[in-house]
């Protein structure tokens, strides 16, 4: 009790809110969620080059499958983290893009883990959380124009094999 009123003291008397420790302001991002985000994107050097590789890469190199599944936590924690500090539902559409993309294509064996090495999605996606956290700067017209580009991309290719098939089906049939 004696310890938790000195610790409100001596917030106060810095200027500071209170908050439990390892509690971070509503929109600061925690330093263990930068720490994981270097760790998966670009903990390593490739010796002889500028790039920068993380454990995403590595993990969907050394097991296939599951190691795409344990790099898709931290992004999922990232966009949990966005979600809580009120970033635009744009943006989060966004960081959801940059998920997806990166599970999907890193799901490639060989090719994906080249394209994980160099997409860096939670690198993307703490970018895109420091710029809107907490609303700080609201969603930019790049932002509306990904998202909606992504959902014309996914609906044509849902409905461009269903008018292939229609239109082979038709010429097969004489029609």
């Amino acid at each position: 009790m004696a310890t938790t009123k000195g610790i409100q003291a001596s917030a106060q008397s810095t200027g500071g809110d209170w908050r439990a420790p390892g509690d971070a302001r509503p929109t600061e991002v925690p330093e263990w969620v930068r720490q994981l985000v270097w760790w998966m994107d670009s903990a390593f050097s490739v010796p002889g080059t500028k790039v920068r590789i993380g454990l995403d890469p590595i993990l969907g190199l050394l097991l296939p499958g599951l190691g795409d599944v344990l790099g898709a936590i931290p992004s999922l924690l990232l966009l949990s983290l966005a979600s809580r500090q009120r970033v635009p539902i744009v943006v989060l559409a966004r960081m959801v893009l940059n998920i997806a993309m990166d599970s999907a294509i890193g799901a490639i064996p060989i090719l994906g883990d080249v394209f994980d090495g160099t997409f860096h999605a939670n690198q993307r996606n703490l970018e895109l959380l420091d710029r809107h956290a907490g609303a700080a700067r609201p969603a930019r017209v790049r932002d509306y124009l990904v998202v909606a580009s992504a959902i014309l991309l996914a609906a044509a290719c849902i409905v461009l094999p269903v008018v292939l098939v229609v239109v082979l089906v038709k010429a097969l049939a004489g029609g």
